[in-house]
């Protein structure tokens, strides 16, 4: 059987060791944690540790932990009208989102489509600062949701420019960390993020849990996504999944504790990567370059390549990459995060996503460029054919 050598993190991790161990431990529990008996406090107790686990990854108080299935319906849960803080009852009547968010925020969450409007980007992946600033002239009410890094390029955001920037204006911020949790540093309170969006699989946990973080106990969701018992402090109903919380909770402290030496040991193998890209095919374009990227993305296209391509010939080598985000049925589309930062719709089409993690190796590097360097000998092959 052919050697695989696995390069996308960015959309899914695989299941960390400590938190396969906590989910097997949740999975013996027989209580529901709403239960009040010995087994149903068991099962609460295992979930107010992991709530407490993941607050700590971002510096925040437990209470302000809500559980959700994952990032999307975090980000549904966050992005609604009836936010209300403090003595300030008003609802938010505009939605602000970059133009390079995940598509759960550009849908506009729970917000009338009228009322979305995106924040265009510079040509270096980032948020313009500006832009945002006109937009939020002369209004109190508005929400602005900017992402923490970006999931295809990897390039970080200027959230505390963009936090300051949004509560001067009246405004309420969310952060979707989802990326750069465990990965970068990311405290709440550091951020100046009103709501921060998490994902327990991006970081070594399982999928189908997530969690919103509130940066202050008296910012209220006034309006649940799912009404029904009074689970997750009434924001969230419905039986919570003991062992996928569990096993979010054990990824958070297992991420946290590693961040900064996997990131040395990501940043020096996509270091690596890139410059045998560049060996191979001397005109390869790596796109956010210039900017402050998450250690473990790299985003490339060659003029004439088509990702489709790419993707499938890298797979036929024992290679898993992407075109960008997984959240697209499957299908390679263009990348309308490169068409946000004015990339040509050419190279946008062809672009993909290399994604490393702390268990990636020197010779799955190596891997991925031998079958790049097959890969990049066919497109040459092809081009010429065509050529001639």
């Amino acid at each position: 059987m052919l050697e695989r050598a696995y390069f996308d993190w960015n959309a899914t991790a695989p299941l960390r060791v400590e938190a396969r161990a906590a989910m097997t431990a949740a999975l013996d529990l027989t209580g529901n944690a709403s239960s009040v008996h010995a087994e149903g406090r068991a099962a609460r107790h295992m979930i107010e540790t992991a709530r407490e686990q993941v607050a700590a990854l971002v510096g925040a108080a437990a209470k302000n932990v809500t559980f959700t299935s994952g990032g999307t319906e975090a980000n549904m849960l966050a992005l609604t009208p009836a936010l209300e803080f403090g003595a300030r009852k008003a609802k938010r009547d505009r939605l602000l989102v970059s133009s390079i968010e995940h598509p759960s925020v550009r849908a506009g969450g729970r917000f009338a489509l009228e009322a979305v409007e995106e924040i265009p980007v510079t040509a270096r992946g980032q948020v313009d600062l500006d832009a945002l600033k006109e937009r939020l002239a002369g209004t109190k009410t508005a929400m602005v949701s900017v992402m923490l890094a970006n999931n295809e390029t990897g390039v970080v955001q200027p959230i505390s420019q963009v936090a300051e920037i949004v509560h001067q204006a009246g405004g309420l911020l969310h952060v979707d960390a989802v990326q750069g949790a465990g990965r970068i540093a990311c405290q709440i309170n550091e951020l100046s993020a009103d709501l921060l969006t998490l994902s327990g699989h991006k970081l070594g946990g399982p999928q189908g849990v997530g969690a919103l973080v509130r940066g202050d106990e008296t910012l209220h969701i006034a309006q649940p996504l799912i009404t029904g018992g009074g689970q997750e402090r009434r924001l969230r109903a419905g039986t919570e999944n003991v062992a996928a919380i569990a096993g979010f909770g054990a990824a958070a402290v297992a991420a946290k504790a590693a961040r900064e030496r996997d990131a040395r040991h990501m940043a020096a193998l996509r270091d690596r990567l890139e410059a045998g890209l560049k060996a191979v095919t001397p005109d390869v374009i790596i796109f956010g370059r210039e900017s402050e990227r998450l250690a473990n993305t790299t985003l490339f296209a060659v003029p004439g390549m088509k990702a489709e391509t790419a993707i499938i010939a890298f797979d036929l080598n024992g290679v898993a990459v992407s075109s960008g985000s997984a959240c697209s049925s499957g299908k390679v589309q263009p990348s309308y995060v490169l068409a946000a930062m004015g990339r040509e719709p050419a190279l946008a089409r062809g672009a993909v996503r290399v994604s490393l993690g702390w268990s990636t190796t020197e010779s799955d590097v190596e891997r991925l460029l031998s079958a790049w360097n097959k890969v990049s000998s066919s497109l040459r092959k092809e081009q010429r054919g065509i050529a001639a």
